[in-house]
């Protein structure tokens, strides 16, 4: 059980509606106010250790219940679905939506895994369930990529690395070294050249390649000692998730135990201020704590600490075809991250032609959201004769009316125009777009011999 509680804000209210008592009435039993269980059953507080002993003294109940998952991965998730123009018609309140998950858990999540096989499939339903990639993206968004109790044990553990060498990579290989008995070895390329990272137990050493840059040698050996002094926690988190395949465990594990070096370089409390004072300045909390851009840009997106919360950014990874291979909607909700496919429209294509810089932009989707986004490219772990290094872009956003404390949107009117980008052709209705591929999934072509618009395609109902 987490050190700060859990969430579970509609099993608490579906408790409390399953019993026919009122809020006021829940509240004086738990011996709290009701102003503070409205809180909890909005998921805007977590349930602490005692009142889930509490419940469960009251209501006879099974407390693993409550870390179940919610049907959707959560009203959040199913929000970004129903943001989807196919719903454009549809007005869904926020009650509403909360309501259908209390009262009809399994019908939600039926279409919420009905909606997922077909955004997969292009539109069409696919035959099969989905993957280990999207079932532990889908864990990692039921926890809005935060583990709090991860974060405070590594945050524990970087100050007392700090405490013992100013260089953290320095002081990680001291405790591998001593605590235990693991040198590290930096290996030339053409020893190790299809590898990273080895470690080879029967020599004792955590094998490096040459050729990851200082900020990429921290983070493995960071995630070492992770894999060793955090197991009892990551291993808590893979068995709670119960993914009932190899694979998704594995991928999971990497995540999490990812997560917890991440957190090691950029410890939660010292990051969090540094951010605030610089007005999330990208290089500068690169120099600060001698973190990769990429690196940088994930770890925004999990700073949902209770009572010390960050910006709700959203960030994910494309290669040059548009193809995700990273994406993490945080807190944010924001439906880009879901998106089968990328508009051509949105600023992330641009920056493979210009390599390192930092471009934003301001887009509009359908639903008149508004986004203040970033993007940069990143290349990985190339450079040798011959090797090809991995080229992406790494986008980084979140809602407009968050960006005013941006340092990169000062200056920037963030009312002013925007540019309507969408979510792919296939989800998008606009009409007038001369960047159009195809027509809107389920939408009839049109064809006027006479005459041609300046969109390549036009279609019934526009």
């Amino acid at each position: 059980m987490a050190k700060q509680g859990i969430f579970a804000g509609p099993r608490v209210r579906r408790l409390r509606r399953d019993q026919h008592l009122t809020q006021q009435v829940m509240a004086e039993m738990l011996g709290i106010s009701d102003s503070y269980l409205a809180l909890i059953e909005g998921n805007r507080r977590p349930l602490t250790a005692g009142l889930i002993l509490r419940l469960a003294e009251l209501f006879d109940f099974d407390v693993r219940s409550l870390s179940q998952e919610e049907p959707g991965g959560g009203s959040a998730a199913m929000r970004r679905r129903l943001a989807d123009p196919l719903f454009a018609d549809i007005s869904i309140d926020r009650a509403e939506l909360e309501a259908w998950m209390d009262n009809a858990p399994g019908a939600a999540e039926a279409f919420a895994r009905l909606f997922d096989r077909w955004r997969e499939g292009g539109g069409a339903v696919a035959e099969a369930g989905p993957g280990p990639v999207a079932r532990v993206r889908r864990e990692i968004e039921r926890w809005r990529n935060h583990f709090a109790d991860l974060d405070a044990e590594a945050e524990a553990l970087a100050d007392e690395l700090r405490m013992g060498a100013g260089d953290l990579y320095g002081a990680i290989t001291e405790r591998l070294r001593v605590r235990h008995q693991l040198a590290i070895r930096i290996l030339p390329f053409d020893v190790m050249p299809d590898r990273l990272r080895r470690l080879d137990l029967h020599a004792r050493q955590l094998q490096l390649s040459e050729m990851l840059d200082p900020a990429a040698r921290t983070f493995q050996a960071a995630f070492q000692l992770a894999q060793i002094e955090a197991k009892t926690g990551i291993e808590a988190l893979v068995s709670g998730a119960a993914f009932g395949d190899r694979p998704a465990e594995r991928l999971y594990r990497r995540h999490v135990t990812s997560y917890v070096a991440a957190a090691l370089m950029m410890p939660y409390g010292r990051f969090l201020r540094a951010c605030e004072t610089s007005g999330y300045d990208i290089q500068i909390l690169q120099r600060r704590f001698g973190a990769g851009y990429e690196q940088v840009a994930h770890r925004l997106t999990t700073l949902q600490r209770v009572g010390a919360r960050g910006l709700p950014f959203f960030m994910l990874r494309i290669d040059r075809a548009g193809q995700m291979s990273k994406g993490y909607a945080g807190a944010s909700g924001a439906p880009l991250v879901d998106a089968v496919h990328r508009c051509p429209l949105w600023i992330i294509h641009h920056a493979f032609d210009q390599p390192g810089r930092l471009l934003h932009q301001l887009a509009e989707l359908e639903d008149g959201s508004r986004w203040f986004t970033v993007a940069r490219s990143v290349r990985h772990h190339g450079g040798a004769a011959g090797v090809p290094a991995a080229e992406h872009v790494v986008a980084l956003g979140l809602a407009v009316e968050h960006a005013s404390s941006l340092a990169i949107a000062r200056g920037i009117d963030l009312t002013g125009p925007a540019e309507r980008i969408g979510l792919g052709c296939a989800h998008c209705q606009r009409v007038d777009c001369v960047q159009r591929a195809a027509p809107p999934a389920g939408r009839a072509v049109t064809i006027n011999e006479r005459e041609r618009g300046l969109a390549p395609f036009s279609f019934f109902g526009d």
